[in-house]
């Protein structure tokens, strides 16, 4: 079944873009904030140097995006989790995960340590990661849709233009805003109806071309000489590959491609880290060889994990094996990081 997404409010830095390479706890929640068991709005804030790491982190069911949810769907192995959860929003604590039958106690004892209500907001350069990873996700839908254009799929390719819009758009508007960049999510609901109604148009790969560079315009909001930062930049491959493992885990089951449009998303969020690690390779070669030779060769065998966008009848590695390899990955990531913040303090 298709899901249907929709978008959220800004998450918690466990969410999508939340980088595990960034291991610093938050700042502890404002004292004067009501307790977060009795306000689903109780915000902490997150700055430059404590953006918390996505891995065992917390990820706030009150707000987060379908990919981020789809962690528990994976994790426990439960067809349309995500769908669920955000179905019987809000929930007042995370307990309600059990009092409203969206799942059993036993688990919600598997996840508990993985579920929040809090928001954190997002400053610094930490803010700056959330922004470029969440435009690099529409990026991947797109890559994927195009792809699939291209082979004459435009029932496929729809969902993967409409995620943008349905899922991302709206929990960067503020950021989007906030940078000056144009608005561009009409530009994306035009493509997705041409596609819908018209997919053979001609019209359809100029529309394309111009929600791509509507992306690109506000990527290039951020200085250019942030955006060529190895740091800033494995930090937004690291939240890519986060994203990636998610959509591939619930795509999964008893080895085998149960749901192409999490397959689709993930090969798309691969393929797009992968270009982002190429532009800032021959950097982290000189930096760090041993990092960059283990990055370079665990992104080349994820690579391989999504021969096309049309999903293989069987999967070509289980959601363990990428899994591994994303944490190989995450870790060098951090080694690089690290070195990069030693040799600037």
């Amino acid at each position: 079944m298709i899901k249907f997404r929709y978008i959220c409010l800004t998450v918690a830095t466990a969410a999508i873009v939340s980088l595990s390479a960034c291991n610093s706890t938050p700042t502890a929640e404002n004292p004067s904030a009501p307790a977060a068991n009795s306000n689903p709005q109780a915000k902490e804030a997150v700055s430059q140097n404590n953006h918390s790491g996505h891995g065992g982190k917390a990820i706030n069911i009150n707000t987060a995006i379908l990919s981020e949810l789809d962690k528990f769907e994976a994790k426990l192995g439960i067809p349309a989790l995500s769908n669920k959860i955000q179905a019987n929003r809000p929930y007042a604590n995370p307990e309600d995960l059990v009092t409203k039958k969206v799942v059993t106690q036993e688990q919600f004892d598997q996840i508990k340590d993985q579920v929040t209500i809090q928001e954190v907001v997002l400053t610094g350069e930490a803010k700056d990661v959330d922004y470029m990873t969440k435009l690099g996700l529409m990026k991947g839908h797109l890559f994927v849709a195009q792809e699939l254009l291209d082979q004459n799929q435009p029932k496929q390719a729809e969902p993967h233009i409409g995620h943008p819009v349905e899922e991302i758009y709206v929990d960067v508007e503020d950021q989007l805003n906030e940078r000056k960049v144009k608005e561009f999510k009409t530009t994306l609901v035009s493509l997705q109806d041409l596609v819908k109604s018209k997919p053979k148009d001609a019209k359809v790969k100029t529309d394309f071309t111009s929600s791509m560079q509507a992306v690109d315009s506000a990527i290039a909001a951020l200085p250019a000489d942030q955006r060529s930062k190895p740091g800033f930049v494995l930090q937004t491959i690291n939240g890519l590959l986060d994203a990636a493992n998610s959509e591939y885990g619930a795509a999964i089951a008893d080895g085998k491609v149960a749901a192409p449009i999490e397959y689709q998303d993930s090969r798309g969020f691969v393929v797009y880290a992968d270009e982002l690690y190429k532009g800032i390779s021959s950097q982290v070669a000189q930096q760090n060889p041993e990092a960059h030779k283990a990055i370079e060769v665990s992104l080349a065998e994820l690579i391989k994990v999504w021969p096309s966008a049309i999903p293989p009848a069987q999967a070509v590695k289980t959601p363990n094996d990428v899994t591994k390899l994303v944490k190989t990955i995450e870790q060098n990531s951090q080694k690089v990081i690290d070195s990069t913040t030693q040799a600037q303090q």
